[in-house]
């Protein structure tokens, strides 16, 4: 940065704190740089086409797409553009939606925000409805007799799909023994999966080996019908420079969805 003030002959930061701010003509001069970013990465665009789709796409997943459905919708998009570089970063979605905000991270796949500004596009692409994870050696069918029977494997608050799963427990009034607290659905998993507990989790549209060998039991017994269900859909900037390719990506997403989906069915 100070080489750039040296260039231009001025000065862009405030360094009279001990971390530096933009002064009011850095600022000033954010907009502007982000258009010649912008004209740098789509000025082949015309001349390419669709044909050849290059550089590098950072892009935000939750943990829960990383052991399935990002890697077999990125798979796709790399066989059809090689010359393409794909940078992913986990991370649970109220940390990926504020990376996105910042401009740190070209597309996020992530639960619903709490919030969608105007400078933010949302695509949701599939629902993933909330069921109850049990080991293979669990026989009964009933959820309320496990939720009340069983040690309960909870995941993190922080994260949407913790929140959800309690939002589901308080408004159906179902009390739980809390044996323990997971980060991610991965480690949830395979707690369950050794029989340690049972868990309220979404159906996971492109499940990774371990969850797709556990049970999932519906919940519609104690919820009387109604359907809750964790969406999932991926969020840029409204000016994001790199919207051919996460469109090409969204349709690779939507594709491996469907062919879980048959999988599944099959």
């Amino acid at each position: 940065m100070k080489r750039l003030e040296e260039t231009l002959q001025v000065a862009l930061f405030d360094r009279s704190n001990r971390t530096p701010q933009l002064n009011q003509l850095g600022k000033a001069l954010v907009p502007r740089a982000r258009e010649v970013v912008r004209a740098y990465e789509t000025m082949l665009d015309d001349l390419i086409g669709e044909g050849k789709l290059f550089g590098e796409l950072t892009l935000g997943a939750v943990p829960s797409t990383i052991r399935g459905l990002i890697p077999q919708s990125i798979k796709k998009l790399i066989q059809a553009y090689p010359e393409l570089h794909v940078r992913v970063v986990p991370g649970v979605s109220g940390d990926l939606h504020e990376q996105i905000e910042r401009g740190g991270l070209d597309a996020a796949v992530l639960s619903t925000p709490d919030r969608v500004g105007a400078n933010l596009n949302w695509q949701p692409f599939v629902e993933e409805e909330l069921v109850l994870l049990a080991s293979p050696e669990v026989t009964e069918d009933d959820p309320a007799i496990l939720l009340h029977s069983m040690p309960y494997i909870r995941h993190t608050r922080r994260a949407a799909v913790g929140r959800l799963a309690e939002e589901w427990l308080q408004e159906h009034e179902v009390t739980v023994r809390p044996s323990m607290e997971m980060e991610s659905l991965e480690t949830l998993s395979s707690m369950v999966s050794h029989n340690l507990g049972i868990s309220i989790v979404p159906n996971i549209c492109v499940p990774d080996p371990i969850f797709e060998k556990l049970r999932k039991i519906p919940l519609h017994k104690i919820a009387h019908g109604k359907r809750s269900a964790r969406t999932l859909g991926i969020l840029t900037r409204a000016d994001c420079t790199k919207m051919r390719l996460v469109a090409r990506l969204l349709d690779e997403i939507k594709i491996t969805v469907s062919d879980s989906k048959k999988h599944m069915r099959n």
